[in-house]
């Protein structure tokens, strides 16, 4: 995934979290609701981690090899292993 893609895709999902925890702060959903609310916002809350932890490994990346000039590829897989 390009890194503009990830970048959309974060704030996508952040975006869409932000509005179902206004949804559900409102108390007005249903227990059923509410509950598929809330793991629709874990998926999305995961989604937002991985995003944030593949952003973390090229930083880190980027910033270890700045002192010896190299540029290492990021590969998102990296990250799942971290």
């Amino acid at each position: 995934m390009s890194e503009k893609n990830t970048e959309i895709d974060f704030e996508k999902a952040l975006a869409e979290l932000e509005k179902l925890v206004e949804t559900m702060e409102k108390g007005e959903l249903t227990l059923e609701e509410s509950l598929k609310q809330f793991e629709h916002g874990v998926s999305l809350t995961r989604s937002c981690q991985k995003a944030l932890a593949e952003a973390e490994q090229k930083v880190r990346i980027l910033t270890r090899n700045s002192e010896s000039g190299d540029l290492t590829e990021f590969e998102a897989d990296r990250a799942d292993n971290a």
